[in-house]
């Protein structure tokens, strides 16, 4: 099977093609089954037939994956714990980070909680043996941008597997204990935006992704390819890739995108969120006075306790529906 392509077909199919052990890094961002209107595809199975179908799917990735390889998973709540189970459980794989992408313009929900994240679920084959460049995936820490702390490494921390809505609003109110990513989901209005397709993932979280588990000229193999995101990515980083998608439609789009790509451009939207955009006006940090400093010291806090407050925090959103399906 030839790389540096994308194929109009099943992804059963068409992965059941690829070679045992020839792949280096794969991401899925399968249809999550809570009835997205699809072209082609009936987004609402029974519960037994979409396990059944993701199995399916899940044997021949796991199987194309080399033995050193990755494997990234997106998925909604509805499915996250059982997909889980199956492919750490029934397929072998171990999952080193169960990491929450929480984005801004999530669903705007009248009776629960507002639903505004997915589950990345980051699996490896060998738990001893696996790519994963740090260097190239490193984030400013708190003791850089808060406290200016002299022991602070030049060099950055690992992200944390948890990332907040807006950063440049809280910077120091989340520490490394914490598993959310950040990245604002690619709304009608981005730039960023194909077009075709309303679940498109962001560019600079699959950067993120293929840095760190991928090296330049391996393998990343979607067999989701819906706005072509993975893909894109995938040959802006120089690697090789190879995608599945069902829609004839979609494929088409997904193959006029890559051809307007060329490896070593820059990734749409901005690299580092804490530093995207300004604070919120109700969100900036205001010197602590006098009377905070004495009530500080009242309540018997320490000498290394924040250096600000944070005044009337705001959530951005938006009653844009949140439709997710495919990358």
């Amino acid at each position: 099977m030839k790389l540096d392509r994308l194929y109009n077909e099943d992804c059963i199919t068409g992965m059941a093609r690829i070679p045992d052990a020839s792949v280096d890094l794969a991401f899925a961002d399968p249809p999550f089954n809570i009835g997205y209107t699809y072209d082609v595809y009936e987004d609402q199975r029974a519960a037994d037939e979409y396990l059944g179908w993701t199995k399916k799917w899940g044997v021949e990735l796991v199987r194309a994956l080399k033995p050193d390889g990755t494997f990234w998973l997106a998925i909604g709540d509805d499915f996250a714990a059982e997909l889980k189970l199956i492919f750490q459980r029934e397929m072998g794989l171990c999952c080193r980070s169960w990491v929450v992408w929480y984005y801004t313009f999530g669903v705007n929900c009248t009776k629960k909680f507002s639903r505004s994240h997915t589950h990345l679920f980051y699996f490896v084959k060998d738990p001893k043996r696996f790519t994963f460049n740090t260097d190239g995936i490193r984030v400013p820490s708190a003791r850089q941008l808060v406290y200016a702390d002299s022991r602070a490494n030049s060099k950055g921390r690992l992200p944390d597997d948890t990332w907040i809505l807006r950063p440049q609003d809280a910077k120091e109110s989340f520490t490394s204990q914490e598993d959310v990513w950040y990245f604002p989901r690619v709304c009608g209005t981005f730039k960023e935006r194909a077009g075709w397709h309303g679940c498109q993932m962001p560019e600079q979280l699959l950067g993120r992704i293929i840095r760190a588990c991928s090296n330049p000229h391996e393998t990343v193999l979607d067999p989701f390819g819906g706005s072509g995101t993975t893909l894109a990515v995938a040959r802006k980083l120089d690697r090789h890739y190879l995608g599945f998608e069902l829609s004839e439609n979609y494929a088409d789009q997904i193959r006029t995108r890559l051809q307007a790509v060329h490896p070593g451009e820059p990734l749409s939207g901005a690299e580092e969120p804490q530093v995207s955009g300004p604070a919120t006006k109700e969100g900036k940090c205001i010197k602590r006075n006098a009377a905070s400093a004495s009530y500080a010291k009242s309540k018997q806090t320490t000498t290394r306790k924040e250096n600000v407050l944070w005044a009337g925090m705001d959530r951005e959103g938006s009653p844009s529906p949140r439709k997710k399906g495919q990358a």
